[in-house]
């Protein structure tokens, strides 16, 4: 839903995208569901269902009022970079882009006391990470979606952290008129889709039908989302 943009730029630049979703979305108890929508969604993008991980848990239920519980959460995380050699996590900044309560939960289990570093050394040789995505750069790429694992020390050397930026309203939802002010305002990454890009991702968004509500389809056409993700080193 927001990430297509860096799914599709890090695909054209030869990666191998990957993801890793904390929930699995059963707010609705529709979670089986959205599991296969999800996996359809990733595949529309180049993703096969098997790079394509769930991590369906109690204690990390989909509810927009709960915050995840963040010392599990890193638990979950830091296996998956761990056993999949990750060294670029990409998730959601402290606004969660929609304020959601379990998007802002990923962003402080990963960034709490980060330290700032320089753009050069940011991105990656080897594999990369989001709530829904972690990346192998050249290989194999996956977006996400406590104790900072980062702060902390926690995550393998040269593994490093980029958020995707919130913006205000105004600017969320006035689509490819952003591109000019995404590209003059300071960020270290910067993904804007091709006309042909941001179909595949409209057909990619329209696998999860059980939530294509109106919002959403408002979302679908006007949302700089689908178009441009501007993103920034922790």
């Amino acid at each position: 839903m927001f990430f297509a943009p860096t799914v599709l730029g890090l695909g054209r630049a030869g990666a191998r995208p990957a993801v890793l979703c904390c929930s699995a979305g059963n707010y609705y108890n529709q979670g089986e569901i959205r599991k296969k929508e999800l996996e359809q969604s990733c595949f529309l993008l180049g993703i096969p269902a098997s790079d394509v991980t769930v991590i369906d848990h109690r204690d990390l239920p989909d509810n927009p009022a709960v915050e995840w519980d963040t010392q599990l959460l890193a638990a979950f995380v830091l296996e998956h970079i761990e056993a999949n050699n990750i060294n670029l996590v990409i998730t959601f900044d402290a606004g969660g882009v929609s304020g959601h309560a379990n998007h802002i939960s990923l962003y402080t289990t990963l960034s709490a006391g980060t330290k700032t570093q320089s753009p050069e050394a940011a991105l990656p040789t080897g594999r990369s990470l989001n709530r829904h995505l972690i990346s192998d750069w050249q290989n194999h790429v996956l977006p996400l979606q406590s104790p900072s694992l980062h702060s902390e020390g926690k995550l393998p050397e040269g593994c490093r952290v980029l958020v995707l930026e919130s913006v205000n309203l105004f600017r969320k939802y006035i689509s490819i008129l952003d591109v000019p002010l995404s590209c003059l305002l300071p960020r270290d990454a910067l993904f804007i889709l091709t006309e042909e890009e941001t179909e595949q991702a409209r057909r990619a968004m329209r696998c999860h039908r059980s939530q294509l509500l109106w919002f959403r389809r408002v979302y679908m056409l006007f949302s700089r989302y689908m178009v441009i993700n501007s993103l920034r080193l922790l």
